[in-house]
């Protein structure tokens, strides 16, 4: 019961990451539409970037995911497979696995590393200056 929960965990924190890859870019395209200054974070837009090119890099380089590795071994230990999990383990795995063959993942996702370095370079993240800042705060204490 306790691996099964575990591996359960695994696989929500699986989905949260690739939901961060997919939803962080369509915002960022969005944003960058609207206007939204906060689609500019540096922290965020680095962190979008690294989570996809370690993904691209993974498949490319033949790496089994380690979530998916960790949601497998604790699934065993548990004496169960993901057909035999929880309703969430179930509905988390049919939300991150196809049955396809490999090269179209490692397809999809080098493409979609290859969209979000494009976007990092057409919207460009920005670095606060700390005189922009200071001249922030400052315009704001005399107002």
């Amino acid at each position: 019961m306790f691996y099964s929960m575990l591996a359960d965990v695994i696989v929500v924190i699986h989905v949260a990451y690739v939901g961060f890859v997919i939803v962080g870019q369509l915002l960022i395209v969005g944003g960058a539409l609207l206007r939204w200054q906060w689609v500019r974070n540096f922290w965020f837009r680095v962190c979008h970037l690294v989570a996809i090119l370690i993904v691209a890099y993974e498949a490319l380089a033949g790496i089994v995911c380690p979530l998916t590795v960790w949601e497998d071994e604790l699934r065993r230990m548990a004496g169960q497979t993901v057909e035999e999990g929880s309703f969430i383990g179930r509905f988390m795995h049919s939300i991150l696995f196809y049955d396809l063959e490999p090269w179209i993942f490692t397809v999809c996702y080098v493409a979609f590393a290859l969209l979000v370095l494009g976007t990092f370079v057409l919207v460009p993240p920005r670095w606060r200056r700390r005189q922009e800042i200071s001249d922030r705060a400052a315009s704001q204490v005399s107002a």
